[in-house]
């Protein structure tokens, strides 16, 4: 899986958030702003993007990632 792979996933599954992903081979870095995560504590917001990525950790084709999630006023911060 390449990071352009795992962005698409992440896009179409987050509508309205604004999703950055590099990495390599099977190591992702992943940065999701977007209003869904307002009054979300944070293990909440990384379940949500592990919901979208479930399948391909477990398939092994995504084998670790570093997640970082913010509402748009966090990350204007």
């Amino acid at each position: 899986m390449t990071p352009d792979d795992v962005q698409v996933l992440l896009q179409d599954a987050l509508a309205d958030c604004d999703v950055t992903v590099g990495g390599d081979g099977s190591h992702f870095e992943i940065q999701v702003v977007g209003d869904l995560f307002s009054g979300l504590r944070p293990v909440q917001r990384q379940q949500k993007i592990y919901a979208v990525l479930q399948q391909h950790i477990a398939e092994g084709a995504i084998h670790a990632v570093n997640i970082k999630t913010y509402t748009p006023d966090e990350f204007r911060k």
